[in-house]
């Protein structure tokens, strides 16, 4: 638990809030760790040096755990050349360069630790747009969202932008009842760039720390969309200047390569400046999660293990490497 609690404990949380994330994020990344770094343990047992069999296994089990290709290669590169410095010598050693190589490459594409759900100074309210396909978990991810800052004593108002489909609104609704957060939202057929704007208008005017736009969630690929998206940002930025502070992107960790596909049509889109994993819990393919944060340079920030309101924990790449590597 003490080398958790380094990662988990840094704003004072009690040891058994640490028990509880620790064992959350262990019992939600139990079928990645299955599928993914107990083959690599296997395949690295007995092993003297890294041979080019013990590569290829490797390969195979990064692919068809959907880490893409590129990153795939990019992780094995690395191997090799630690190896050739550090002289490898058994399986517990290569097994820390791995974990070390894997936390180094989530560090350097803007992966970086954050301790909890805070409003960052200067940005009273805090306007978070949340944006993906339909199907991700993007309103449940919202209803989380709530719930993290209203525990942190922050005053939260929803905004219901997605106005193509009643049960979006409907959906929201509950959450926001659910979390016992207001909620702004107008007629099916609305204009959801208006519903952003009296959402964005009521929190000033009420002196709430964050607003949380909920928008349509359309295939990626249709261009009305984008436009939409687009307009929803200039609308509220006419009540703050900077507004959105924050473009969240939901993925849905159990579609693999279409979660990449996703990521790269919205980034063209809009300048998404952090990303929600969801359904962690339900995949043994959690290795997007590595090719996400390596191809597009955005920051992983939360992660989803499961359908309760608690279930959603602010992203650190090094409690997650640990996790999966032992």
């Amino acid at each position: 638990m003490s080398v958790f609690k380094k990662w988990f404990g840094k704003k004072d949380k009690s040891d058994e809030e640490i028990k509880e994330e620790v064992e959350q994020l262990q019992h939600g990344l139990e079928k990645t760790k299955q599928g993914i770094f107990s083959r690599i343990s296997k395949a690295i047992a007995g092993k003297s040096t890294v041979d080019i069999e013990f590569l290829d296994e490797l390969e195979e089990i990064l692919i068809t755990s959907d880490v893409s290709l590129s990153t795939t290669i990019k992780i094995i590169d690395r191997l090799e050349a630690r190896v050739s410095v550090d002289k490898y010598i058994n399986a517990n050693q290569l097994n820390n360069i791995l974990y070390n190589e894997i936390s180094n490459l989530l560090e350097e594409n803007n992966t970086k630790d954050i301790d909890s759900y805070t409003v960052p100074e200067g940005k009273k309210p805090y306007v978070i747009m949340v944006v993906g396909v339909n199907g991700v978990g993007k309103t449940t991810t919202i209803g989380k969202l709530a719930y993290q800052y209203k525990k942190q004593g922050y005053n939260v108002i929803l905004g219901a932008s997605d106005t193509f489909r009643a049960a979006a609104v409907d959906q929201l609704t509950i959450w926001s009842e659910r979390v016992g957060v207001p909620i702004v939202k107008q007629s099916m057929g609305s204009d959801p760039a208006a519903v952003a704007f009296d959402a964005v208008q009521s929190a000033v005017a009420k002196d709430v720390d964050v607003v949380i736009i909920d928008t349509a969630g359309r295939l990626h690929n249709k261009i009305g969309l984008m436009d939409e998206l687009s307009k929803i940002k200039r609308v509220m930025s006419k009540v703050i200047p900077d507004a959105p502070h924050e473009v969240l992107l939901v993925l849905d960790a159990t579609t693999g390569q279409n979660a990449l596909e996703q990521a790269k049509h919205f980034s063209a889109a809009t300048q998404v400046t952090a990303l929600a994993i969801t359904k962690l819990d339900g995949t043994a393919k959690g290795g997007v999660v590595l090719s996400i944060a390596d191809e597009f340079k955005i920051p992983v920030k939360y992660i989803g293990l499961g359908e309760q309101m608690e279930q959603l924990q602010v992203f650190n790449r090094r409690a997650f490497v640990e996790t999966l590597f032992n």
